[in-house]
């Protein structure tokens, strides 16, 4: 196992601490997932790309991965009021689907969006109707100490439990300012753990329960599915930076009365060790949010000719505690560097055979890539190895892949090392990025068809062997030929950016 210590930065105690298992040799690490009422936009997905980054440098790092990933299929209100529509009812309500199929198809869209970010599958997806009876339990299990009923439901009393609000980074009111006042409330950030659903109405997502028929709180899911599946305490609990403020301070507050714990000053009192939060995606032009009826969806960036791999090394290139700021530019930009990182290892491949050694010998996405680390002794004795314990270090400072990736670039350009050392180094450090260098191509980096208006038998035209073509006619000196292909390459929608220093970017219009 590679030697540096793994150093993360605790939202809950605003430090590095070295990452030490609450079970040796295992890592536990729950995600808070989506709320499956509409398609994830891009900033959504940053904190996926991020957990991703986190479970394979466990990976990585030669532990035992256990990621648990939830999908929110009831609970969620449209805000963080604890009244009003549920996200899925208020979808359903406007659709001839019922619940289930919105939920059923916008998990499907989600999943489809991981995979196409090359996001491993956790170990496992929790779904909050799968663990409505676990959930009465455990509110019943702490009803009598820290709850108390109001005639829209079971309400948790913050005060009942020590340090409420810390890791908010408030210990006041005003810390909670979305919460809207709730007549009969005894503290304003009290939180319902379950709604009932008002007389005279009826939703196609309740159940019978101790305090009449409704539904749970949303914050009491993740408390329920991260103590049956991974157990309290487990390792690291993560989530995009707005869950920091509500969402899992309401979360620890459930953990403490459930665990009967005490102060925070004791991480583990808060049901995980580690707390660690992605920072926002920043667009400017307001398309970030659902409610503006058109926002950023991934496939909106695939229809424009980015492939979604490009939005990864987006993301990479940043900090996952910095804000990102996304622009078309920016995205431009990244999608080059992966072009050229690209091309750049196909042309340092030392053979087919060995590629594919590597590819059977380490599936893609699989669950431990301890077996990868130990190819490591295989150049011990090579120079190369500083650049990998350079990589690592990057890494273990609490995930910081925007150095990691200078490193990656400085192996494959070095040209003092020789292929399958260099091969084997990319490969190790891909491990961790999830760039899928081993396997990317230029062609499979083109994302999509030429213009619809284009004659259906060049709808799969080789774009590449065309501009090769215009290339060795220009070199030739044959200028009209030349123009000739770039009319038919423009007939097609295709740009064709001669300035390019590598020979072979292009874009469609």
């Amino acid at each position: 196992m590679p030697d540096t210590p793994l150093k993360l930065f605790n939202s809950l105690t605003r430090q590095l601490e070295t990452f030490e298992p609450v079970h040796a040799g295992e890592a536990r690490v729950y995600t808070c997932g989506p709320t499956v009422y509409n398609y994830p936009h891009i900033g959504n997905m940053r904190a996926y790309v991020f957990a991703d980054v986190l479970g394979r440098a466990l990976s990585w790092k030669g532990y035992d991965l256990r990621h648990v990933i939830n999908i929110t299929d009831v609970g969620h209100l449209t805000d963080d009021a604890d009244s009003g529509e549920d996200k899925l009812e208020k979808a359903a309500a406007g659709s001839d689907r019922t619940i289930w199929d919105i939920a059923r198809h916008y998990t499907e869209a989600f999943k489809a969006d991981i995979k196409a970010l090359n996001i491993r599958e956790p170990a496992e997806w929790s779904v909050a109707t799968d663990y409505i009876e676990p959930m009465i339990e455990f509110a019943k299990g702490i009803a009598d100490e820290h709850c108390y009923e109001l005639d829209g439901g079971l309400y948790f009393d913050v005060s009942t439990v020590k340090d409420y609000g810390r890791l908010a980074r408030a210990v006041t009111e005003d810390g909670e300012g979305r919460i809207d006042t709730v007549e009969g409330k005894r503290n304003q950030a009290d939180f319902a753990i379950w709604r009932k659903t008002p007389q005279g109405e009826t939703r196609q997502m309740e159940w019978d329960s101790p305090w009449g028929k409704g539904a749970p709180g949303w914050h009491l899911e993740c408390s329920v599915m991260g103590e049956k599946l991974l157990g309290f305490p487990f390792d690291i609990h993560t989530g995009g930076i707005d869950h920091r403020e509500i969402h899992h301070p309401n979360e620890i507050a459930q953990n403490q009365a459930f665990c009967g714990c005490g102060s925070l000053d004791e991480a583990t009192h808060s049901g995980a060790k580690i707390w660690m939060h992605n920072n926002f995606l920043v667009e400017r032009s307001g398309k970030m949010s659902k409610s503006s009826g058109e926002f950023l969806r991934l496939q909106l960036l695939i229809d424009k000719g980015y492939h979604p791999l490009a939005y990864r090394m987006m993301c990479l290139q940043a900090h996952y505690r910095s804000e990102l700021e996304f622009s078309w530019e920016g995205l431009s930009a990244a999608s080059r560097r992966l072009s050229r990182l690209v091309q750049n290892v196909r042309r340092i491949r030392p053979d087919s055979k060995f590629f594919a050694l590597l590819r059977r010998e380490y599936p893609e996405n699989s669950p431990s890539q301890t077996g990868l680390n130990n190819r490591l002794l295989e150049i011990l004795d090579h120079p190369i190895k500083r650049d990998l314990k350079q990589f690592e270090q990057a890494i273990c400072d609490d995930l910081n892949t925007s150095e990691a990736l200078t490193v990656l670039e400085r192996v494959v350009k070095n040209k003092r090392y020789k292929k399958r050392h260099k091969s084997l180094a990319i490969a190790l450090m891909d491990e961790v990025l999830g760039l899928g260098l081993i396997r990317l191509t230029r062609r499979k980096l083109r994302t999509k068809n030429i213009r619809n208006n284009a004659p259906i038998s060049v709808v799969n035209a080789d774009i590449d062997g065309v501009i090769n073509a215009r290339r060795l006619l220009k070199r030739a000196g044959e200028y009209q030929l030349s123009d000739e292909l770039r009319r038919v390459l423009n007939d097609w929608g295709v740009e064709v950016m001669d300035g390019d220093p590598l020979g072979w970017e292009w874009k469609l219009g």
